[in-house]
């Protein structure tokens, strides 16, 4: 059993949709944790709830019963500006269609959560650059996204998810939108950020292949987790 006081705990959580006046149920009764330097892999097909999941993992979106703990906070006693300080603070999200803006270097790309909590020009660059080289893409700050391939955009994407220095990254289907064998490069490129820096990860995906790369996966199906397992 872990001591230590989880990253994020989703405690008897549960999300209902209303479609007219029918309550649709898209997740029922998740109990979930995350810990420091955890790989974990929630697993499931299309319109299990992962998406749904995610939303509130991300405390983008509200149970509708249930508790969201993130380092211990109970989030739905913050107001929507400290929930974005946290979400700014704490988390890093890498999405399957890369969300880069298309106008901006790679450099810049990287650098925009840090404009946002209003560090420096120059300690902007310095992570920046320091990052991109991380990733791999030292002779690619210059580039627009449309100068780069899908992984390449990727990696840009990571990049700016470490830039904050997060305590957890979320990866929404971060393969879903390049070829198997770049998307093995991604899956390997968070594996080592988890191993080497520490940084907690969840991935969000249908693929079998890549939720094999987590230490941990817990199976969504119908909204409720049926199974979870971890390596040895």
């Amino acid at each position: 059993m872990n001591c230590l006081e989880p990253i994020l705990k989703l405690e008897n959580v549960s999300k209902t949709y209303m479609m007219g006046e029918m309550p649709v149920p898209a997740l029922k009764g998740i109990n979930f944790e995350v810990y420091d330097k955890d790989f974990v892999a929630v697993l499931g097909p299309s319109g299990s709830g992962k998406t749904t999941l995610l939303n509130i993992m991300a405390i983008l979106d509200r149970p509708t019963e249930g508790t969201v703990y993130v380092n211990g906070l109970n989030v739905s006693e913050l107001s929507d500006e400290e929930l974005a300080e946290l979400r700014l603070k704490k988390f890093g999200f890498v999405f399957q269609t890369f969300q880069l803006v298309s106008w901006l270097t790679a450099l810049k790309n990287v650098e925009v959560p840090l404009i946002v909590a209003e560090v420096t020009a120059e300690e902007r660059e310095r992570k920046a650059r320091k990052l991109l080289s991380l990733v791999g893409l030292a002779e690619r700050t210059n580039h627009r996204p449309l100068q780069l391939s899908g992984g390449e955009q990727q990696r840009v994407a990571i990049a700016r998810a470490l830039i904050n220095n997060p305590d957890l990254i979320l990866a929404d289907e971060p393969t879903g939108n390049v070829d198997s064998r770049t998307g093995m490069e991604i899956i390997s490129l968070l594996e080592r950020l988890n191993s080497k820096r520490g940084v907690a990860i969840i991935i969000v995906t249908h693929n079998i292949t890549i939720a094999s790369k987590a230490r941990r996966t817990v199976y969504l199906k119908d909204g409720a987790i049926v199974k979870e397992e971890v390596k040895a």
